[in-house]
């Protein structure tokens, strides 16, 4: 029998569900809107520094001289920012994730032009990390105003959604992002009992940011593989075998974070620590080449586009130096995200993978290099599926992305995460 009060507290779940859907679809509009603006700022200012300027000084844009220029500059100017500009450019990044409580709306500004600095400068870093936490800021500052009792939980996950959202050019990795952090109890939005009234908002607010994305700028993950017909029982060993080494390579770096972000903490000042790490960059750069600069996505397309131009030395090397500039960038001070990168250097890793064993199907090689790393570098498992999928936008890999999962997820669970505490020691 239905007692009178559970009868009428029924409809409130609609109607709070219903209320909350215009401030999502406003916050994942904006959310898309500032992660386009920031992006289209970047890619000006980069066009000006790797293209203008070393046509008007006839240098070669990708000599080794220029490359170190641009980076220590960049290093320079990202420290001069958060020395001097009010809210310091937010945390140190290397202590922060994807996701992280709100910080102080102060922060935005310096957040956001340093990762317009790291972006346009060449930086092995993505625009994640800084896009989702001003977002996050500036949605919680909006949230708490329009209605002063609401839990800062709300507004976290609607800015993350939108934001992940927008990223990725589909809510599916939002959702995917978001069942993790909720079955782990860090965010929880009062009132909500089932999973997907606790989705629903921060889906609408995905779906609000992807669209804006799509309609503005047309975002593509996808890279020119050979298609995938089916598994043959030569890809399933293959498969476990490359996510693996993934993993292990991301790994890897995990364990280097620390003392690398100590060694530059002994610079003391920030401008030192950025200034040093982007002379550091610039030589990885001058050893992995220019396609191991910039964020990653429009190198791993050119790098897919004709495998058979990189020897299996070559590919292996650059896919060592990405993951290295990863780990300098992250440690010395650079504002960005892990996962485009990372992205790149699984998609290397891969491609080195099928170099030396033709057998292995290309497409095999690669998503699965890059679904072993971001494992290891984001401990997302979903995320880290989704976007090893999308690379080859063929469904019919999707069993084979989860069989190999198992063994990278085996190497990296319970592990360090690359992330650090306030005193320097790793994130379990």
């Amino acid at each position: 029998m239905v007692t009178e009060s559970a009868s009428q507290s029924r409809p409130e779940g609609p109607r709070l569900l219903l209320r909350l859907s215009v401030p999502a679809l406003l916050i994942g509009v904006g959310s898309s809107l500032l992660l386009i603006g920031v992006e289209e700022v970047a890619e000006g200012l980069e066009h000006v520094l790797w293209t203008t300027l070393p046509e008007t000084l006839d240098i070669g844009r990708w000599s080794v001289g220029w490359m170190l220029a641009v980076l220590t500059v960049a290093g320079l100017a990202v420290g001069l920012v958060v020395w001097k500009i009010p809210g310091h450019a937010g945390p140190d990044p290397a202590t922060t994730g994807l996701v992280e409580p709100p910080m102080a709306v102060a922060a935005v500004p310096g957040v956001l032009l340093t990762s317009i600095l790291a972006l346009a400068g060449g930086v092995s870093l993505g625009p994640e990390n800084p896009i989702t936490a001003s977002n996050i800021a500036l949605a919680y500052w909006f949230g708490r105003r329009v209605a002063p009792g609401s839990p800062a939980d709300l507004w976290l996950a609607l800015a993350a959604a939108g934001t992940i959202g927008a990223l990725f050019g589909t809510p599916v990795a939002a959702a995917l992002v978001l069942t993790e952090t909720l079955a782990g109890g860090a965010v929880r939005t009062p009132g909500m009992r089932s999973l997907w009234d606790q989705l629903f908002a921060p889906l609408v607010a995905a779906g609000a940011g992807s669209i804006t994305t799509v309609l503005i700028s047309e975002p593509s993950f996808a890279v020119n593989l050979p298609a995938y017909t089916g598994p043959r029982f030569g890809d399933v060993p293959a498969a476990m075998l490359i996510a693996s080494a993934g993993a292990l390579l991301g790994m890897a770096a995990v364990h280097a974070f620390p003392y690398v972000h100590r060694a530059f903490r002994q610079l003391r000042h920030p401008v030192a620590m950025t200034t040093a790490g982007g002379v550091v960059l610039g030589l990885l750069a001058a050893l992995g080449g220019h396609l191991t600069l910039f964020k990653g996505l429009d190198q791993m397309a050119e790098l897919a586009e004709d495998p058979g131009a990189w020897s299996a030395g070559e590919l292996a090397l650059m896919a060592v130096v990405k993951v290295a500039a990863v780990v300098v960038a992250s440690t010395c001070g650079f504002r960005g995200g892990r996962i485009f990168p990372s992205v790149f250097a699984g998609v290397a890793l891969g491609m080195f993978a099928h170099a030396i064993v033709p057998q292995v199907p290309l497409a095999v090689a690669v998503v699965c290099g890059v679904l072993g790393i971001l494992m290891a570098v984001t401990r997302h498992g979903w995320l880290s599926l989704f976007t090893a999928a999308i690379l080859a936008a063929e469904i019919t890999i999707l069993p084979l992305l989860i069989l190999a999962a198992l063994p990278a997820w085996l190497l990296v669970t319970g592990r360090p995460l690359m992330q650090l505490r306030e005193d320097g020691t790793s994130v379990r």
